[in-house]
């Protein structure tokens, strides 16, 4: 046997492991009002994908606020509308391929973007299905706290300032595991072949290594979506496509995913 047929001999047949999480970067308090200017200008280049997009949110904000009131009460349509941030990470998937797309210098196609959520179907519904465990357990705290503010028919100021103030200390923490899931998972799960378990174990590890970063950014997503809710849900329309985009630039300047293949369309 020669020394290259004996070198051939030694190396192993399978590819090393990847690692069982991404490796992240150190970030600077200034980086997330970064993110939103790209995220601006993302929305800028594709205006009709991301307005179609955060369009479709604000309508289903809309609906989801009708059937509480009808069904149940302003405070039940206040619960179910907080609910949101439980589901828009997973919503947001069609903005982070955008993002992605117009990355590589191309068109922008929604066509694109469903080719990519088929591909990464399987994590994504992994992913969804902790997100629906945690709303349903943020559901039953906030009817909970629902039981000590009784509807009377009419919307009290006062008590729609206490039922808020103590069911955003409740959906705070709910809030708070939902940020660090998904702050950086949904996004890797789109640009590269990674299991959901992975892409939760490397935001996780990220947002805790960066915490004062990161607290920024949360400060700032709160803003943008209060802004949002502020205007009768219209400005989530805008909002949402931003906070989106800015999301996936934020996964590409604080996570090295390289050791992944790509999710190629």
């Amino acid at each position: 046997m020669t020394d290259s047929q004996a070198q051939d001999h030694l190396q192993p047949s399978e590819a090393a492991p990847l690692p069982f999480a991404a490796p992240f970067r150190q970030l600077t308090t200034d980086m997330p009002f970064n993110w939103l200017r790209k995220g601006w200008a993302d929305f800028r280049s594709a205006p009709r994908q991301s307005l179609g997009y955060g369009t479709v949110i604000a309508v289903l904000s809309w609906i989801v606020t009708g059937i509480g009131i009808k069904v149940g009460s302003y405070w039940s349509a206040l619960i179910l509308l907080s609910g949101f941030v439980f589901v828009a990470p997973v919503l947001a998937m069609g903005l982070y391929s955008i993002s992605r797309q117009l990355e590589r210098g191309q068109q922008p196609s929604i066509a694109r973007c469903l080719v990519e959520k088929r591909k990464a179907f399987g994590n994504v519904m992994v992913f969804a299905l902790a997100l629906l465990v945690l709303f349903l357990v943020w559901a039953r705290a906030g009817s909970m706290v629902h039981v000590f503010f009784p509807d009377s028919g009419a919307m009290d100021p006062w008590k729609l300032v206490m039922f808020l103030a103590i069911g955003s200390a409740v959906g705070s923490i709910f809030a708070l595991l939902t940020f660090v899931f998904s702050a950086f998972s949904l996004p890797m799960i789109c640009d590269c072949q990674a299991d959901a378990v992975t892409a939760i174990v490397t935001s996780v590890n990220a947002v805790l290594r960066n915490k004062r970063v990161m607290v920024v950014w949360a400060l700032l997503i709160v803003a943008l979506t209060a802004i949002g809710f502020v205007t009768a849900l219209l400005g989530l329309a805008v909002t949402i496509p931003v906070l989106g985009h800015a999301t996936w630039h934020a996964y590409r300047e604080t996570i090295d995913a390289s050791a992944w293949p790509a999710n190629d369309s």
